[in-house]
């Protein structure tokens, strides 16, 4: 188990916040611990957010396999109102502590959850592109990074907010 110390918090992040370097731009103080997976949950991309995409979220499973791969990060609180404010705490995602099963054994992260929840909602390209840019880069199942690359997407009609969102995607931009 990995404890926490009273400056500091455990974030479970399956999303966008996946890719580090968007974890980073939010929460400098973020480190990652590892890949861990939170059983009896299935990922879904039906957060309906304000832009009119989707975005992710986790939900029970009856399915006893079921399992939701993503980051451990270690994060000062100093940066929590930063990453409340882009969760968007209280309107669009709530918190929820669980358990994520790491290589090391189980231990409590915080993980947001949504609120606004709709079946029809599609990712926009550039959230997808992030989503699964992390998956990738922290080496999450080949069969799981499969699964999201299947997920079906929508073009941003925002171009500049697709391109500043892709452009986190690329090493080679700053």
């Amino acid at each position: 188990m990995t404890p926490t110390t009273p400056t500091d918090f455990l974030y479970f992040a399956y999303g966008s916040n996946l890719l580090s370097r968007r974890l980073l731009a939010r929460t400098p103080s973020a480190t990652a611990l590892g890949v861990g997976a939170l059983k009896g949950h299935e990922l879904r991309w039906h957060m309906a957010s304000t832009d009119g995409s989707g975005k992710c979220d986790v939900v029970p499973s009856a399915h006893d396999t079921a399992q939701v791969y993503g980051v451990v990060y270690r994060i000062q609180h100093v940066d929590k109102p930063v990453l409340d404010a882009a969760e968007s705490l209280g309107v669009g995602y709530q918190e929820q502590l669980v358990t994520v099963h790491m290589p090391t054994g189980p231990l409590q992260a915080w993980l947001y959850v949504a609120l606004r929840r709709d079946p029809a909602v599609v990712p926009y390209d550039w959230y997808h592109a992030l989503v699964l840019s992390g998956a990738q880069e922290h080496g999450l199942p080949p069969g799981y990074i499969q699964t999201l690359h299947n997920v079906p997407t929508q073009p941003d009609a925002d171009a500049d907010r697709a391109q500043r969102h892709f452009s986190l995607t690329r090493p080679d931009q700053r």
